[in-house]
């Protein structure tokens, strides 16, 4: 155990740099493991939308040039209605953010190996003690972390991540530039985050407009392959073809052109987590299924969590005698579920009930909206079931048996 550390934590993304960022401001000894090149980096990474909301930058003292653009509202729209509720946010340029993290964690003692793939956990007695990477070497940890994302392979093969391929949303974004943004017929997007539902783009998911500034804008459809992709979907169309189809038939776009060079692809899972932790172990980010189900932001609940998981090593190893059983390591779930993602099973069951809906009904949705106290919308999106009743209408009894039915099958 010549290459030891306190802890060590696969995965150099939001959540992984984060948490790398936390424990070495504490003193601690942490090694951060990334696969990709450090020239360029991040290249294969660079995945996100990038919206965010003040909240987040003020909590974890994110600097204001990472931020492309400060929006003022976010816009839902469906088919032919459209909601705007004020609510100040930011746009990322998401390489930038990911280059402060490690940056900053750097300059406060963090050790990062770029180029260096995790591929399994070195055990002792059915415990992990350290990982495996780039083949044969060796680095050794009193805690272990990945966050290396859906592809876990610390996570998956300790049996603490549960992640099922049923449960994956696939997305694409594009950035372009000359597009229309206040267009007749349409919410102004002027400084807006705008979140699109509507089958004919995003079955079974959302499609999203991000004004980057002056004419420029991040463009993009996700959509996980549930029952109403299989209901709306085109057989032959793929997640590329579906922003092509937007990107056709929505006059905002008319004349707008894609920079290059600016594409990005990313997943996540919609679903409950697994175990999260185990002895010496936790995992962070998208490891887990962090994301947001039902509006799919994912930086903020990344970085809770990596906060989550840096007060559990203090909580562990602070001691005189250092304790990383897995009966300890529980803090980090209990923080999970109370901090970086609570009311998570409500919200999955919002987000299956919403996709089941049809346009029809997305349109009648804008429409409560509109009419209703501004503060529904927050209240139901906690999952306070009280304001989840407001937007039910009796008309919605076929779709709600719909979901009764999909909620008994699971």
């Amino acid at each position: 155990m010549d290459d030891h550390a306190d802890v060590v934590i696969a995965g150099a993304g939001p959540a992984g740099a984060q948490c790398a960022r936390d424990l070495a401001t504490r003193g601690y000894d942490v090694v951060v493991l990334e696969t990709e090149q450090e020239d360029g980096f991040p290249r294969q990474s660079n995945k996100s939308t990038g919206g965010t909301f003040p909240r987040m930058m003020v909590a974890f003292n994110i600097p204001d040039d990472v931020v492309m653009q400060f929006t003022d509202d976010v816009v839902l729209e469906s088919p032919n209605e459209h909601y705007v509720q004020e609510m100040p946010g930011a746009v990322l340029e998401f390489a930038d953010f990911k280059r402060f993290l490690v940056k900053d964690s750097r300059e406060k003692g963090a050790e990062y190996r770029f180029d260096s793939r995790v591929s399994k956990p070195i055990m002792e007695d059915g415990t992990i003690v350290g990982v495996e990477y780039n083949g044969s070497e060796q680095l050794f940890g009193d805690i272990i972390i990945d966050a290396t994302g859906p592809a876990a392979p610390l996570a998956k093969k300790l049996g603490v991540t549960n992640l099922e391929r049923q449960n994956q949303a696939i997305g694409i974004e594009r950035e372009y530039e000359n597009v229309t943004f206040d267009c007749e017929g349409y919410a102004d997007l002027t400084d807006s985050m705008m979140l699109r539902l509507d089958h004919r783009y995003a079955p079974g998911g959302y499609a999203w407009i991000f004004h980057t500034g002056a004419d420029t804008a991040k463009v993009g459809v996700c959509f996980i392959q549930n029952d109403s992709f299989q209901k709306y979907a085109t057989a032959d169309r793929t997640v590329d073809g579906y922003l092509e189809h937007w990107m056709e038939t929505d006059p905002r776009f008319e004349d707008a052109v894609p920079i290059e060079g600016k594409q990005h692809r990313g997943s996540a899972h919609i679903q409950m987590p697994g175990e999260l932790s185990t002895d010496n172990f936790m995992a962070i980010g998208d490891t887990v299924p962090t994301v947001d189900p039902l509006w799919g932001e994912g930086i903020h609940n990344g970085m809770k969590s990596a906060r989550a998981a840096a007060i559990t090593v203090d909580h562990c190893l602070t001691p005189k005698t250092p304790d990383t059983s897995a009966e300890n390591m529980q803090l980090y779930n209990e923080l999970w579920h109370e901090e970086v993602a609570p009311e998570m099973k409500r919200r999955l069951q919002m987000t299956e009930l919403m996709y089941l809906a049809t346009n029809e009904r997305y349109d009648q949705f804008m429409r409560d909206l509109r009419r209703m106290d501004p503060d529904t919308m927050s209240k139901a999106n906690a999952g306070n079931p009280f304001a989840i009743a407001k937007l039910i209408h009796r008309g919605d009894l076929s779709l709600v048996a719909r979901f009764v039915k999909h909620q008994l099958a699971k």
